[in-house]
């Protein structure tokens, strides 16, 4: 795992995370913002799973156990695109309570595999 990867998906994750704090005490439903905030950080896994497929191909294999980073990598990527598609169909303002939630596990999910990985 790319250590700087891993803080720039950690402060997107927190940073996606205070935009639906601040949409969810505006008492708006979610919206552009908070779903693309929440879909960006969902990208960026599916960027990470493609880079702990090719680094340990490069000579760079995880110090930690494998099988518990790509759980980890595989639960954190289904999070925020099963939140977003929660959130499209329940409109209410607390969904971005849920993407709040949802943002803030990935960036701790994100830190766990960072340590897994050595």
């Amino acid at each position: 795992m790319i250590v700087w990867f891993g803080i720039a998906q950690i402060v997107v994750a927190l940073l996606a995370m205070l935009v639906c704090i601040v949409e969810y005490a505006r008492k708006r439903g979610p919206n552009d913002y908070t779903l693309g905030a929440t879909l960006l950080v969902g990208v960026l896994l599916i960027a990470q799973l493609v880079v702990g497929i090719v680094q340990p191909g490069a000579g760079h294999p995880a110090e930690g156990d494998p099988l518990e980073f790509w759980m980890y990598l595989i639960v954190a990527l289904l999070i925020p695109f099963g939140a977003a598609f929660w959130a499209l169909v329940d409109r209410k303002h607390t969904a971005n309570l849920v993407l709040v939630v949802v943002n803030f596990a990935v960036a701790v999910m994100v830190y766990r595999m960072m340590v897994i990985w050595g």
